[in-house]
Protein backbone atom coordinates (compact mmCIF):
# COMPACT_ATOMS: atom_id res chain seq x y z
CA UNK A 1 0.00 0.00 0.00
CA UNK A 2 1.24 3.51 -1.07
CA UNK A 3 0.95 6.09 1.73
CA UNK A 4 1.55 9.65 1.86
CA UNK A 5 2.47 10.26 5.67
CA UNK A 6 3.72 7.76 8.09
CA UNK A 7 3.54 9.19 11.50
CA UNK A 8 5.62 7.13 14.20
CA UNK A 9 4.96 7.63 17.78
CA UNK A 10 3.09 10.25 19.90
CA UNK A 11 -0.50 8.56 20.52
CA UNK A 12 -2.55 8.72 23.78
CA UNK A 13 -5.36 10.16 25.99
CA UNK A 14 -6.42 13.64 27.39
CA UNK A 15 -8.51 14.18 29.99
CA UNK A 16 -10.10 17.47 29.88
CA UNK A 17 -11.25 19.65 32.55
CA UNK A 18 -12.56 23.24 32.03
CA UNK A 19 -11.95 25.76 34.06
CA UNK A 20 -13.38 29.32 34.70
CA UNK A 21 -9.77 30.61 34.66
CA UNK A 22 -6.18 30.01 34.40
CA UNK A 23 -3.91 29.92 36.73
CA UNK A 24 -6.54 28.40 38.92
CA UNK A 25 -6.62 29.81 42.46
CA UNK A 26 -6.25 27.43 45.46
CA UNK A 27 -9.61 26.39 46.70
CA UNK A 28 -10.60 22.80 48.27
CA UNK A 29 -12.66 21.64 45.49
CA UNK A 30 -14.35 23.33 42.00
CA UNK A 31 -17.32 22.27 40.59
CA UNK A 32 -16.34 21.72 36.76
CA UNK A 33 -18.54 21.09 33.33
CA UNK A 34 -17.95 17.19 32.63
CA UNK A 35 -15.06 15.40 32.36
CA UNK A 36 -14.20 14.08 29.13
CA UNK A 37 -11.54 11.06 28.14
CA UNK A 38 -10.49 11.95 24.60
CA UNK A 39 -7.55 10.81 22.12
CA UNK A 40 -5.01 13.25 22.13
CA UNK A 41 -1.46 13.91 21.85
CA UNK A 42 0.58 15.09 18.62
CA UNK A 43 1.01 11.85 16.99
CA UNK A 44 -2.68 11.37 16.82
CA UNK A 45 -3.43 14.87 16.17
CA UNK A 46 -0.78 14.71 13.33
CA UNK A 47 -2.39 11.31 11.30
CA UNK A 48 -6.02 12.19 12.33
CA UNK A 49 -5.22 15.74 10.44
CA UNK A 50 -4.05 14.29 7.36
CA UNK A 51 -6.69 11.65 7.05
CA UNK A 52 -9.37 14.31 7.16
CA UNK A 53 -7.29 16.03 4.36
CA UNK A 54 -7.87 12.87 2.38
CA UNK A 55 -4.16 12.38 2.92
CA UNK A 56 -3.45 7.99 2.88
CA UNK A 57 -1.67 8.35 6.72
CA UNK A 58 -1.02 5.33 9.13
CA UNK A 59 -0.07 5.54 12.94
CA UNK A 60 2.95 3.67 14.45
CA UNK A 61 3.43 3.18 18.10
CA UNK A 62 3.59 2.13 21.07
CA UNK A 63 0.42 1.93 23.97
CA UNK A 64 -0.77 0.41 26.94
CA UNK A 65 -2.77 -3.16 27.25
CA UNK A 66 -5.20 -0.46 29.23
CA UNK A 67 -8.27 1.33 29.29
CA UNK A 68 -6.61 4.48 27.40
CA UNK A 69 -4.75 2.30 24.62
CA UNK A 70 -8.41 0.83 24.25
CA UNK A 71 -9.77 4.20 23.58
CA UNK A 72 -7.03 4.99 21.02
CA UNK A 73 -7.29 2.00 18.88
CA UNK A 74 -11.19 2.09 18.91
CA UNK A 75 -10.83 5.52 17.73
CA UNK A 76 -8.20 4.98 15.06
CA UNK A 77 -10.47 1.98 14.01
CA UNK A 78 -13.62 4.08 14.20
CA UNK A 79 -12.04 6.92 12.09
CA UNK A 80 -10.49 4.36 9.11
CA UNK A 81 -7.37 5.53 10.26
CA UNK A 82 -4.15 2.43 9.73
CA UNK A 83 -2.68 1.60 13.25
CA UNK A 84 0.22 -0.43 13.95
CA UNK A 85 1.15 -0.55 17.74
CA UNK A 86 3.00 -2.20 19.92
CA UNK A 87 2.57 -2.86 23.73
CA UNK A 88 4.45 -1.04 26.32
CA UNK A 89 4.26 -2.13 30.40
CA UNK A 90 4.36 1.00 31.40
CA UNK A 91 0.90 1.57 29.88
CA UNK A 92 -0.37 4.87 27.66
CA UNK A 93 0.75 8.33 27.37
CA UNK A 94 -1.99 10.65 29.66
CA UNK A 95 -2.44 14.41 29.63
CA UNK A 96 -5.01 15.92 32.19
CA UNK A 97 -5.59 19.59 30.49
CA UNK A 98 -6.71 22.51 31.95
CA UNK A 99 -8.79 24.96 29.82
CA UNK A 100 -10.11 28.01 30.86
CA UNK A 101 -12.89 30.05 29.24
CA UNK A 102 -10.67 32.06 26.62
CA UNK A 103 -9.52 28.61 25.20
CA UNK A 104 -5.91 28.30 26.85
CA UNK A 105 -4.68 25.38 28.28
CA UNK A 106 -2.14 23.81 30.55
CA UNK A 107 -0.89 20.29 30.08
CA UNK A 108 -0.04 17.75 32.69
CA UNK A 109 1.80 15.61 30.79
CA UNK A 110 2.31 11.93 31.52
CA UNK A 111 4.32 10.27 28.99
CA UNK A 112 5.15 6.50 30.43
CA UNK A 113 8.40 6.42 29.55
CA UNK A 114 10.26 3.31 29.48
CA UNK A 115 14.03 3.32 29.26
CA UNK A 116 15.33 1.65 26.75
CA UNK A 117 12.02 0.91 24.53
CA UNK A 118 12.33 0.15 20.66
CA UNK A 119 9.97 -0.27 18.13
CA UNK A 120 10.43 -3.77 16.26
CA UNK A 121 11.77 -3.14 13.02
CA UNK A 122 8.63 -4.99 11.62
CA UNK A 123 6.37 -2.83 12.97
CA UNK A 124 7.12 -0.53 10.83
CA UNK A 125 9.84 -1.24 7.43
CA UNK A 126 7.25 -2.33 5.43
CA UNK A 127 5.62 1.01 5.84
CA UNK A 128 8.56 3.24 5.53
CA UNK A 129 9.71 1.61 2.11
CA UNK A 130 5.90 2.99 0.78
CA UNK A 131 5.54 6.25 2.45
CA UNK A 132 6.09 9.66 0.78
CA UNK A 133 6.80 11.26 4.20
CA UNK A 134 7.51 10.33 7.33
CA UNK A 135 6.59 12.16 10.56
CA UNK A 136 8.62 11.77 13.40
CA UNK A 137 6.88 12.21 17.02
CA UNK A 138 9.53 12.63 19.82
CA UNK A 139 9.05 9.98 21.75
CA UNK A 140 12.23 8.53 22.94
CA UNK A 141 12.04 5.16 20.21
CA UNK A 142 10.86 7.68 17.41
CA UNK A 143 15.00 9.03 17.14
CA UNK A 144 16.26 5.48 16.48
CA UNK A 145 14.54 5.63 13.15
CA UNK A 146 16.50 8.09 11.87
CA UNK A 147 19.21 6.20 10.17
CA UNK A 148 16.70 3.75 8.54
CA UNK A 149 14.60 7.11 7.54
CA UNK A 150 17.93 8.06 5.83
CA UNK A 151 18.89 5.12 4.37
CA UNK A 152 15.26 4.59 2.84
CA UNK A 153 15.43 8.25 0.87
CA UNK A 154 12.04 9.54 2.67
CA UNK A 155 11.75 13.05 3.92
CA UNK A 156 10.70 13.60 7.09
CA UNK A 157 9.33 16.13 10.09
CA UNK A 158 9.14 16.61 13.63
CA UNK A 159 7.41 18.64 16.04
CA UNK A 160 9.88 19.89 18.82
CA UNK A 161 6.87 22.26 20.74
CA UNK A 162 8.01 24.10 23.43
CA UNK A 163 11.51 23.59 23.11
CA UNK A 164 13.83 26.06 24.94
CA UNK A 165 16.34 25.70 22.24
CA UNK A 166 19.05 24.26 24.55
CA UNK A 167 17.82 21.19 26.59
CA UNK A 168 19.60 18.29 24.73
CA UNK A 169 16.31 15.57 24.42
CA UNK A 170 14.88 17.12 21.43
CA UNK A 171 18.69 17.82 19.86
CA UNK A 172 17.90 14.32 17.50
CA UNK A 173 15.14 15.44 16.22
CA UNK A 174 15.78 19.21 15.74
CA UNK A 175 19.08 18.41 14.05
CA UNK A 176 17.80 14.80 11.84
CA UNK A 177 14.79 16.14 10.39
CA UNK A 178 14.24 18.00 6.72
CA UNK A 179 11.00 20.16 8.14
CA UNK A 180 11.11 21.53 11.82
CA UNK A 181 7.95 22.77 13.96
CA UNK A 182 8.03 24.07 17.09
CA UNK A 183 6.49 26.65 19.23
CA UNK A 184 7.73 30.24 20.43
CA UNK A 185 6.05 29.58 23.80
CA UNK A 186 9.21 29.03 25.63
CA UNK A 187 12.17 30.51 23.23
CA UNK A 188 14.06 33.52 24.30
CA UNK A 189 15.46 34.29 20.93
CA UNK A 190 13.05 32.98 17.93
CA UNK A 191 14.79 34.17 15.56
CA UNK A 192 18.10 32.43 16.75
CA UNK A 193 17.01 29.10 17.42
CA UNK A 194 15.57 28.66 13.90
CA UNK A 195 18.72 30.02 12.28
CA UNK A 196 20.60 27.16 14.83
CA UNK A 197 18.32 24.10 13.37
CA UNK A 198 19.47 25.09 10.12
CA UNK A 199 23.16 25.53 10.80
CA UNK A 200 23.29 22.37 12.71
CA UNK A 201 21.48 19.87 10.72
CA UNK A 202 19.78 18.82 7.80
CA UNK A 203 16.49 20.98 7.79
CA UNK A 204 15.23 23.10 4.65
CA UNK A 205 12.98 24.82 6.68
CA UNK A 206 12.03 25.14 10.28
CA UNK A 207 8.60 26.29 11.37
CA UNK A 208 7.15 28.48 14.49
CA UNK A 209 3.96 28.79 15.44
CA UNK A 210 3.41 31.57 17.32
CA UNK A 211 -0.20 30.99 18.50
CA UNK A 212 -2.40 34.27 17.77
CA UNK A 213 0.89 35.78 16.69
CA UNK A 214 0.75 33.56 13.32
CA UNK A 215 3.82 31.49 12.47
CA UNK A 216 6.89 32.24 10.97
CA UNK A 217 8.88 30.07 8.24
CA UNK A 218 13.12 30.15 7.75
CA UNK A 219 14.51 28.72 5.07
CA UNK A 220 17.91 30.36 4.98
CA UNK A 221 20.00 30.13 7.62
CA UNK A 222 21.44 33.75 7.34
CA UNK A 223 18.04 35.08 6.74
CA UNK A 224 15.46 36.53 9.07
CA UNK A 225 12.58 34.58 10.01
CA UNK A 226 9.23 35.43 7.42
CA UNK A 227 5.23 35.82 9.20
CA UNK A 228 2.40 34.51 8.28
CA UNK A 229 -0.44 35.86 9.66
CA UNK A 230 -3.19 34.20 11.70
CA UNK A 231 -5.84 32.69 9.71
CA UNK A 232 -9.53 34.15 10.91
CA UNK A 233 -11.20 31.81 13.17
CA UNK A 234 -14.05 30.32 11.90
CA UNK A 235 -16.20 30.78 15.52
CA UNK A 236 -15.54 31.39 18.91
CA UNK A 237 -12.43 30.53 20.72
CA UNK A 238 -13.32 26.49 22.29
CA UNK A 239 -10.08 24.72 22.94
CA UNK A 240 -6.81 25.72 21.70
CA UNK A 241 -5.85 22.33 22.07
CA UNK A 242 -4.67 20.30 19.02
CA UNK A 243 -3.55 23.76 16.83
CA UNK A 244 -0.52 23.07 16.37
CA UNK A 245 -1.01 19.25 15.72
CA UNK A 246 -3.29 20.83 12.63
CA UNK A 247 -0.87 23.27 11.83
CA UNK A 248 1.21 20.22 10.82
CA UNK A 249 -1.25 18.33 8.75
CA UNK A 250 -2.14 21.77 7.16
CA UNK A 251 0.91 22.12 6.04
CA UNK A 252 2.24 18.35 5.51
CA UNK A 253 -0.97 18.08 2.97
CA UNK A 254 0.09 21.67 1.24
CA UNK A 255 3.70 19.66 0.34
CA UNK A 256 2.51 16.55 -0.40
CA UNK A 257 -0.02 18.14 -2.98
CA UNK A 258 3.00 20.02 -4.57
CA UNK A 259 2.15 23.56 -2.93
CA UNK A 260 5.00 25.96 -2.14
CA UNK A 261 5.88 26.36 0.89
CA UNK A 262 4.39 29.93 1.51
CA UNK A 263 0.56 27.98 0.60
CA UNK A 264 1.74 25.52 3.12
CA UNK A 265 2.50 28.17 5.90
CA UNK A 266 -1.33 29.58 4.63
CA UNK A 267 -2.70 26.10 4.58
CA UNK A 268 -1.28 25.24 7.87
CA UNK A 269 -2.51 28.50 9.57
CA UNK A 270 -6.22 27.95 8.53
CA UNK A 271 -6.37 24.37 9.57
CA UNK A 272 -4.74 25.46 13.18
CA UNK A 273 -7.58 28.26 13.41
CA UNK A 274 -10.18 25.54 12.67
CA UNK A 275 -8.57 23.72 15.80
CA UNK A 276 -9.02 26.67 18.14
CA UNK A 277 -12.99 26.62 17.21
CA UNK A 278 -13.70 23.11 18.06
CA UNK A 279 -13.84 21.52 21.46
CA UNK A 280 -11.42 18.44 22.27
CA UNK A 281 -8.08 18.50 21.13
CA UNK A 282 -8.69 16.38 17.63
CA UNK A 283 -12.40 15.25 17.76
CA UNK A 284 -13.29 17.32 14.40
CA UNK A 285 -9.82 18.04 12.04
CA UNK A 286 -10.68 19.85 9.33
CA UNK A 287 -11.49 18.50 5.90
CA UNK A 288 -10.00 19.03 2.71
CA UNK A 289 -12.84 20.31 0.94
CA UNK A 290 -13.56 22.92 3.91
CA UNK A 291 -9.32 24.00 4.06
CA UNK A 292 -9.70 24.72 0.41
CA UNK A 293 -12.85 26.61 0.01
CA UNK A 294 -10.89 28.79 3.36
CA UNK A 295 -8.17 29.07 0.85
CA UNK A 296 -9.58 30.78 -1.72
CA UNK A 297 -9.61 27.50 -3.94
Amino acid sequence: MSLDVLVVGGAGVDTTVYVPVLPLPYADTYAVPPIVDRIGNTGAGVVLGCHALGLAAKLVDIIGDDPQGRLVRETMEARGVPFAYEVSAAGTRRSVLLVDDEGRRLSLYDPRFTPGERLSAASYRDDLAAARHVHLSITDFSRHLYPEVREAGVPCSTDLHDWDGRADYQKDFAYGSDLVFLSAAALDDMGETMRAILRGGRAEAVICTAGARGAYLLTDPDGEPRHTPPAPLPGPVADSNGAGDAFVSGFLYGRLRGRDVEECMRLGAIAGAHACATTGTHEAPIDERTLLRRAGR
